[in-house]
């Protein structure tokens, strides 16, 4: 049997409640052969207001030690907006060097989307965003601040090495995706019979950041010629917007920076259902790796038994599959969709059923 050494994080808000649940379903999944050790860890905003500490440098290298990290939420109402974010999260991304942020975009059947005639067999696609560079870094500079000529600046930095191994990550994600006897459905007839298996498009906005993007694009082209079976395409951001609610059947895998990765994934969330439905992780393929819902902690909902944990399930399942469990998680995706199946809705508290109802729903279909 394989045991995995699990670091869990419930944060804030409702984020212990669908990290409980998601928890819940990994203790049914030890019938399949694996075991968990969870270690409780207590980084959050109550924390902070208790102790004023946030992640230190010693509990960073403490986390270096576990397998994989469950993240509920982190934020609190009591805290200014950018301490937890910079000093917790940003911190943990930047050091642990979780240089990708991975994010399925998938509308379930029975699901509903505001896309208008948009079926499950149209969204269907991944979000490689880069997570360490970009404007996130926090680099930038103030002058003369709260004068007529106040000057702000923000810096938008790229390494090459941190282009690359994001782009090539992408191109490695569309081999995981598809092959040759089974590719991506969205491929042209002349594509297939050129034998192409899917497509790497790069978000960017090459005609106005002349410099960041013309890097990007660059190392998108050298990349590309490593991988002759698969479309090397490009879309300005604000058409990327368009195509996900005009025609989201046409990406495959998507590969951009740190900040429109940031806006385009949340838009991609209300495409296939809302915040409730969408996992996402924070990888590192040679390190410890971290997986999450990606809503907040919807502190008006704490306490409730409200909140959806199929997000946070979504989260666990990503995490076994990062961990090579892909059976095992492969049956965990099947007991997810067999509940989606049954719901009228996201929110629980509109479908029926609470959270912890949903979590054993999921939990004995494992």
């Amino acid at each position: 049997m394989t045991e995995y050494n699990i670091a869990v994080i419930g944060g804030d808000g409702t984020g212990p409640e669908v990290i409980r649940e998601a928890k819940k379903v990994l203790r049914a999944a030890e019938k399949h052969g694996i075991s968990f050790n969870f270690t409780d860890l207590p980084y959050d905003g109550t924390r902070y207001i208790e102790t004023g500490e946030t992640l230190s440098d010693s509990e960073i290298e403490g986390l270096k030690n576990y397998d994989a990290m469950l993240l509920g939420a982190i934020g609190h109402p009591d805290i200014k907006p950018g301490i937890l974010e910079r000093d917790i999260l940003l911190k943990m991304r930047f050091d642990l060097d979780q240089y990708i942020n991975l994010r399925p975009v998938k509308l379930y059947p029975n699901v509903d989307t505001p896309l208008a005639y948009t079926t499950p067999d149209n969204i269907d696609y991944v979000v490689i965003r880069e997570n360490t560079g970009g404007l996130y870094t926090g680099k930038g500079s103030c002058e003369n601040k709260g004068a007529a000529d106040e000057i702000t600046t923000q810096v938008m930095e790229y390494s090459r090495k941190q282009v690359e191994r994001c782009v090539r990550y992408a191109f490695e994600t569309v081999r995981k995706r598809h092959s040759i006897n089974t590719p991506w459905k969205g491929l042209s007839a002349e594509e297939n019979e050129k034998g192409f298996i899917g497509k790497v498009t790069l978000c960017g906005k090459t005609n106005v950041l002349t410099y960041v993007f013309d890097l990007w694009q660059r190392v998108m082209d050298e990349v590309a010629t490593e991988y002759p079976d698969i479309v090397n395409d490009y879309v300005h951001v604000d058409a990327v917007c368009i195509y996900m609610v005009e025609s989201p059947a046409r990406f495959d895998v998507i590969v951009t920076g740190n900040m429109f990765g940031d806006i385009i994934t949340d838009l991609a969330a209300v495409t296939q259902g809302g915040m409730g439905v969408a996992g996402s992780g924070n990888i590192n393929p040679e390190g410890v790796s971290m997986f999450e819902p990606i809503g907040g902690t919807a502190p008006a909902f704490t306490g409730l038994n409200q909140i959806n944990p199929i997000a946070a399930i979504s989260a666990a399942h990503m995490m076994l599959s990062h961990l090579g469990e892909n059976k095992v998680a492969g049956i965990i995706e099947e007991a997810k969709i067999s509940v989606i199946k049954k719901m009228d809705s996201m929110l629980a508290a509109k479908m029926g059923y609470s959270t912890t109802e949903i979590g054993d729903m999921v939990a004995d279909l494992v």
